[in-house]
């Protein structure tokens, strides 16, 4: 379906490198959806997630505090039809959200990486912030749904973030036995990782981190 969206551009107020600070808002609205979303990438992890599905509100709380993002984000669906419309346009939303706010990814690291353990749940997320998105997952979970939430919905996330945010992502559980773990440790390293490719590199902060010289 086609969404009607509207984006504010970057604020003007600097960051702490005396670039203009990476902010974005973009609303989505569908006859499915209407969600409204905020980033600021260097933020401090504040900010009010919103859903109406719970086990994402959690989720998107460990990229907001393990990536230090400032993230508000309300949607309102059809969840009395199931979560399947919020979820994945949820991801659309902050994708596109993330992709306005990096702007010219000058000075950027562009990669990031990390393994994030919990319990016995173990996920190594690597990102690219390339221009070309890709979302390439290995998550062998062990049951269908955590609580109300299914598990397919957690690919559909994804799936819309990276394709909206424009960025390469893999994701691989090397282990674990539960899959509230094994999704939870997920998202927190690709919080970790994501953050890693949007700081800055101080050592080319007038660099834009391709050699193609372009995204």
């Amino acid at each position: 379906m086609t969404a009607n969206a509207s984006e504010q551009n970057p604020s003007p107020n600097p960051n702490l490198y005396g670039r203009p600070a990476r902010t974005a808002t973009v609303e989505r609205n569908t006859a499915e959806t209407q969600i409204t979303c905020t980033v600021n990438l260097d933020g401090t992890g504040k900010g009010v997630v919103d859903t109406g599905v719970p086990f994402l509100d959690h989720m998107i709380d460990q990229i907001k505090r393990h990536g230090l993002f400032d993230l508000d984000i309300k949607c309102t669906g059809d969840t009395f039809i199931d979560d399947h419309h919020s979820v994945e346009d949820t991801g659309i939303t902050l994708g596109q959200a993330f992709n306005k706010a990096l702007g010219d990814k000058k000075g950027i690291r562009r990669y990031g990486h990390f393994y994030a353990p919990l319990d016995e749940a173990l996920t190594r997320a690597v990102v690219d912030l390339s221009g070309r998105p890709g979302l390439h997952m290995d998550i062998p979970f062990t049951r269908s749904h955590v609580g109300r939430f299914d598990v397919d919905l957690f690919s559909e996330f994804f799936y819309g973030f990276v394709n909206h945010s424009w960025m390469t992502v893999h994701l691989d559980n090397l282990k674990g036995k539960n899959s509230h773990h094994q999704i939870e440790s997920t998202f927190k390293a690709f919080a970790r990782a994501l953050r890693m490719a949007c700081e800055y590199d101080e050592r080319a902060l007038n660099t834009l981190p391709s050699t193609k010289e372009a995204f």
